[in-house]
Order: structure tokens, then C-alpha cells, then sequence
């Protein structure tokens, strides 16, 4: 449920607590997603100027910049709970999504929105590029997900409670570029500590967006940034 939806979704903001969550990982060390990069320097500019105007709301995060385009699970040796990600389902998305051959698109950055529990930008793909690489990605997997998929750049988690009205307020008084386009050449399988709430993505595998081979081992590039909230719970 979105703030901007015509009747306020929420009374007041979710605010996340910093810790640990063994009951939802298990044990478990790494969590998987498909992920876009942010690389354009304009949009991660743009992202910077508005976490520093919502920085009394947000928690300070070492996550970068990113769109989450599927998310996978834990990875695991064996697939032994419904969330469980294994390297074969890996490697059958790659080469699902290799046989797309999609040409580079681009994506257009809306204005600011918020989950209850999450700031983010909005993003527009009035192409249909990104439901039709989660439909290659859902071949081989069945996604981790409790809510409908809604395409964000995550400006972060709220660190304190501020009601639906006036959140609403501080949102539409941020500025926001005309014709602000994020270039779309890759897919990235990224993993993170699954015990680290704001910690990093650390890239595993590239698929460019022409249809070209991927790369492993792939270095992340670390900057301060919005938490992707569906990440865990979506």
C-alpha cells in the first residue's frame, strides 16, 4: 500500500528496529536478489539530495543504490524451506534471461512515495522490460514475495514515527527533476548479510541487457543508500 494511493494507506510510519532477526534467516548467511544497478550520475545526485532532506526520518545505510527486480532467497546448498535459493535455480534464471536477447532500455524516476515501512522513489517502465525479466526469472523459481511488486529506489528505512498526512506533506515539497532517466545496460544477482539490515549487496553475476555472456565475481561498487524494504519482507 502506497502513500500515494487516494485514501492514506497507513496512520503513521513503520519504524524499523536495528537488530538481528534469527527467526527469519535461520542461520541462513547470504540473501539473494536481481537487482539494477544505479550508476547514472544525475539519478544518484538526485537520491543523495533527498535523503539528506528526509535524513531526520530515515536510518543511515551502507547499501547502495538499486531497483530490486526479483528476489530469490537464502542461498543454499538444497532447496529445504520455501525460501531457499541453490545455485542450479542460479544458474537456469541466467540462462533464461540470456535467451530474452533484450536491447539496453531505459527507465523513468518518478516522484517520492512511501511503503509504511520505506521512503522511495518511483520508477516507470512503460516499455514492460522488467515484467518481462521477472517472468524469465520465475521460470526456474518461485519469487519471495507477500505484496504486489512495485518497480522503487528505496531512499531508506524510517527511524521514527511521523503520521500519513504529514509525511504526505513532506514528500510533495521535495523537488523533483524534469525527465529524470535511469539507463538500464545490466542485471545484477547480488547477495547480502542476511544479520546486517543496511549492509552491502556484493554482486555475484552480470547479465548485460543486449543478451551479452555474464561475468562472475563481479566487484560491487559501495555507497550510502537507501535500504531496499522489499528485500526482506517482500
Amino acid at each position: 500500500m502506497l502513500l500515494s494511493d487516494t485514501d492514506l494507506p497507513f496512520a503513521e510510519t513503520m519504524v524499523a528496529s536495528l537488530r538481528d532477526y534469527p527467526e527469519w534467516h535461520r542461520g541462513r548467511s547470504r540473501y539473494g536478489i536481481w537487482m539494477i544497478p544505479i550508476d547514472c550520475p544525475r539519478v544518484l545526485a538526485h537520491i543523495d539530495e533527498l535523503t539528506v532532506q528526509l535524513a531526520d526520518l530515515l536510518h543511515p545505510t551502507r547499501r547502495q543504490p538499486h531497483i530490486t527486480l526479483f528476489v530469490c532467497g537464502f542461498e543454499q546448498e538444497r532447496q529445504i524451506h520455501d525460501d531457499d535459493f541453490t545455485s542450479a535455480q542460479l544458474q537456469q534464471q541466467q540462462v533464461d534471461l540470456g535467451q530474452l536477447n533484450l536491447p539496453p532500455c531505459t527507465l523513468q524516476v518518478g516522484r517520492p512515495d512511501s511503503f509504511a515501512s520505506a521512503a522511495f522513489l518511483s520508477v516507470g517502465d512503460p516499455q514492460g522490460h522488467l515484467q518481462c525479466w521477472r517472468e524469465a526469472l520465475g521460470i526456474s523459481c518461485t519469487e519471495v514475495r507477500q505484496a504486489a511488486y512495485v518497480p522503487h529506489i528505496t531512499l531508506g528505512l524510517y527511524r521514527r514515527s511521523i503520521s500519513a498526512q504529514l509525511l504526505r506533506q513532506r514528500l510533495v515539497q521535495l523537488s523533483v527533476p524534469d525527465d529524470l532517466c535511469l539507463p538500464v545496460e545490466q542485471l545484477q544477482y547480488a547477495t547480502y548479510s542476511s544479520n546486517d539490515m543496511f549492509g552491502p549487496l556484493e554482486c555475484r553475476q552480470q547479465v548485460p541487457t543486449d543478451g551479452g555472456r555474464s561475468s562472475r565475481n563481479a566487484v560491487p561498487v559501495l555507497r550510502p543508500a537507501g535500504l531496499d524494504s522489499t528485500d526482506k519482507q517482500r
